[in-house]
């Protein structure tokens, strides 16, 4: 018990900026005309990913992302909507992965990936970064400079994952922000193709101090190729001998409704903290550890 107090007092400057600033990200969406949603916690069928799994609740699973039920809003006719709470990835655990984690996630019609990237830059702004400058980097470049191929052209998933963690992130700078940004389709998950370049997923990613920060797209809208993607995840973690989870048919109901042109953000609160407080880890800006 000494030692956790100890620990506690010795990161309270961390916790006092980080509720700071989250004061500040409701400010900003509050300021720009966003609603507060809060969407479900336990899930009958989390979203379909290969490599992410959910953490089981009795009959339901605790969700990975509200990614989901936030879309049914904006197929229902919500526009401008934004989301703080907690999410569960089973088996992360480490310096940059926690089992729980704080989420934020907003969604916007009528735009897209770049629309999202301009949110994100005065965000940030907003919640007290300093000002610093942007580099944008398509992943054909960065990969091509630095792993010595070309993922958008020759897919290849396993060497795509394992030279982005060990040869790309790695070598991009530090002393920026930092955007990877249209990835190969089929790292897409829930992004649309990219108009005259259907190779390429209207995605990005944000690194800070090297940290990956953030994932956003032009969502995808297309029920027909979401069925597909969901199936072909399905499949792999058959492969893989994971847990095949059931499909939401409600959100899939909604992508039949029609759910209008947007772009959507997944930003890890807690990494966020991490690069505000230049803290190492990720216990360094949560008050408890499981």
């Amino acid at each position: 018990m000494a030692d956790e107090t100890a620990r506690l007092l010795a990161i309270k400057g961390n916790l006092e900026r980080r509720s700071r600033m989250l004061g500040s990200i409701r400010r900003f969406f509050s300021d720009h005309g966003f609603m507060e949603v809060e969407t479900p916690v336990r899930l009958p069928a989390p979203a379909l990913e290969a490599h992410i799994d959910a953490e089981p609740s009795g009959e339901f699973f605790l969700r990975t992302s509200p990614e989901l039920h936030m879309k049914r809003l904006l197929a229902a006719g919500y526009e401008n909507i934004f989301q703080l709470g907690p999410c569960f990835r089973k088996g992360e655990r480490g310096d940059r992965h926690h089992p729980e984690y704080t989420m934020l996630e907003w969604y916007r019609a009528g735009t897209d990936y770049l629309g999202i990237l301009d949110d994100t830059k005065a965000l940030l702004a907003a919640a007290g970064f300093p000002d610093q400058p942007w580099e944008i980097i398509p992943v054909a470049d960065a990969f091509r400079r630095h792993a010595g191929w070309d993922p958008t052209q020759n897919f290849d998933e396993a060497r795509f994952d394992l030279d982005l963690v060990d040869r790309v992130e790695p070598a991009l700078p530090v002393d920026r922000a930092v955007v990877l940004i249209d990835y190969p389709i089929q790292a897409g998950a829930f992004a649309r193709p990219k108009p005259g370049a259907e190779h390429l997923a209207e995605r990005w990613e944000l690194y800070l101090g090297g940290l990956e920060i953030a994932n956003a797209y032009s969502e995808l809208t297309d029920p027909g190729e979401q069925a597909a993607r969901f199936a072909a995840a399905a499949a792999a973690r058959e492969h893989m001998g994971k847990p095949v989870y059931p499909l939401d048919e409600a959100f899939m109901a909604a992508l039949r409704a029609g759910l209008p042109p947007c772009g959507g953000i997944a930003l890890g609160v807690d990494r966020l903290a991490m690069a505000l407080t230049g803290a190492a880890t990720l216990d360094d800006v949560m008050a408890f550890r499981h």
